[in-house]
């Protein structure tokens, strides 16, 4: 099976054009005013309309209140929630009740102990994103392209996506190594802070399929 690819991040109709056309699976509209990559919902409404038939989208957000949620479900209608907070797995519950959409929970992971946090979301969540665990003084929680030991997924049993210090050089390594069944980019497919390079959103997307299925078995 494929791996699916999501170019995170996006603010531009341009560059969900170009994802849409390489093949990727999902853009992500972030809605965290302390990212460089933030979006407004009016924003984020308009971008997954140009998105809509083509592509996924995907609403990232950071410990929404109820809301922040209803106006995403309502007014951008994304295909998937992502949750990139500190949501607990009751929190993630009461958000696909509320919505009706799928949600993908993101665990920032620094040593073995973070990863076995998946298991208190199995059955609740639809999908894990294990990424790089920013510092405690941080102000966003991922999007800074730092990756982390990536053999520490090899015993993950369930289906996660990945994400954390990838861009078209490493890309195919994470994939061989963890077995993700999705990839999430977006510094490594920028020229600046919230820039997306067309170039190199192409070159993720070529090595990112270009790395399933062969790649994973043999590393494997």
């Amino acid at each position: 099976m494929a791996v699916k690819i999501k170019i995170c991040g996006v603010r531009t109709p341009a560059i969900i054009e170009t994802a849409a056309a390489e093949g990727a699976d999902f853009v992500g509209l972030v809605l965290f005013p302390h990212s460089p990559r933030h979006v407004e919902v009016e924003e984020a409404r308009v971008l997954a309309a140009i998105a809509r038939g083509k592509i996924g989208a995907v609403a990232v957000l950071v410990d929404p209140d109820d809301a922040l949620i209803d106006a995403v479900a309502e007014r951008v209608r994304p295909s998937l929630l992502q949750l990139h907070g500190s949501e607990t797995p009751e929190r993630v519950e009461a958000v696909k009740a509320r919505t009706g959409l799928p949600v993908m929970k993101a665990i920032g992971v620094q040593g073995q102990a973070d990863t076995a946090k998946a298991d208190a979301y199995a059955g609740i969540a639809d999908l894990v994103l294990f990424d790089a665990k920013p510092p405690a003084d941080a102000e966003v929680p991922g999007g800074a392209g730092v990756a982390f030991d990536w053999t520490l997924l090899r015993g993950v049993g369930a289906p996660f996506a990945l994400s954390g210090g990838l861009n078209p050089d490493t890309v195919g390594e994470a994939i061989a190594i963890t077995g993700a069944i999705l990839v999430d980019v977006s510094s490594g497919v920028e020229s600046a802070p919230g820039e997306k390079d067309a170039g190199l959103v192409r070159s993720f997307i070529h090595a990112a399929k270009e790395a399933t299925p062969q790649t994973r078995a043999k590393a494997s």
